[in-house]
């Protein structure tokens, strides 16, 4: 067995992910790199968790144990993941994201650490989240949901809420993408990852801000009442108020002239 961090993530965390399994294309190898580095920058599995079994990944992720152990080799040449093996042992995550793209967020200040992006990439970027994730709060309110679904949607809000300023954006994307589960597209399971991964490598750019963190809670918690009241209108109106704040911060930091 494992202790502390190193326990393993729940199955049910990488399963969410399945809609991103690797496209059956000539770059099948490539492709499930791609797709171990989402599930890790969106902290799916944090460091120090451990990935499901590699039969159980493979059939997850839909390629092949010898596809999956070549893409795995290479991230832990790279850094990203540790193998042990014997007993207790799996693939564990490793690296941190934000300790990768070599920038410290928690002490992040000044103009010059937050530069890098144009205007034009900072609103491309926001202009895709903001299409994307309105319209998944929207979808989402508009479905049956069963009362497995509402647990779900309960424990990823209250895990996010309870989170720390550590935790917070990994957690954040794990509501994100629950919300995106329920709408029971895959397609809009896959646009919500490329959302929240683009969003990302914007926000591990600036610094956490506790008051805003306080405004962001009450409002997931807005979307979250709309979408579990079946109101479409109301979530929709909520995350839009909800994506502005964020991109408000966003373009202040990075869009500069």
């Amino acid at each position: 067995m494992t202790q502390g961090n190193e326990a393993q993530a729940p199955s049910s965390q990488v399963t969410a992910l399945r809609a991103i399994a690797p496209a059956r294309s000539g770059n099948i190898f490539e492709e499930t790199i791609e797709c171990l580095l989402q599930i890790i920058r969106l902290g799916i599995i944090p460091p120090g968790q451990r990935f499901p079994p590699e039969r159980e990944l493979a059939e997850q992720l839909r390629v092949s144990r010898a596809t999956l152990r070549e893409a795995i080799s290479e991230l832990q040449t790279a850094g990203w993941v540790n193998v042990r093996r014997g007993r207790g042992g799996g693939t564990f995550v490793s690296r941190n994201p934000a300790e990768a793209w070599g920038h410290s967020t928690a002490h992040a200040s000044g103009a010059d650490e937050f530069a890098g992006f144009s205007p034009a990439e900072v609103e491309d970027t926001l202009t895709w989240r903001r299409v994307i994730e309105m319209g998944v709060a929207e979808v989402a309110a508009g479905q049956d949901l069963t009362a497995p679904q509402r647990g779900q949607l309960a424990a990823a809000m209250d895990t996010s809420r309870q989170s720390n300023l550590d935790e917070y954006r990994r957690l954040d994307s794990q509501l994100h993408l629950t919300w995106a589960q329920v709408t029971g597209s895959p397609s809009l399971v896959r646009s919500m990852v490329e959302s929240r991964t683009r969003a990302n490598k914007l926000l591990e750019r600036i610094p956490m801000i506790e008051p805003n963190l306080a405004h962001s809670h009450d409002q997931h918690q807005r979307i979250h009442n709309a979408i579990l009241a079946g109101d479409s209108t109301a979530a929709r109106s909520a995350m839009a108020e909800h994506l502005d704040g964020t991109a408000a911060l966003l373009r202040g930091f990075l869009a500069a002239p």
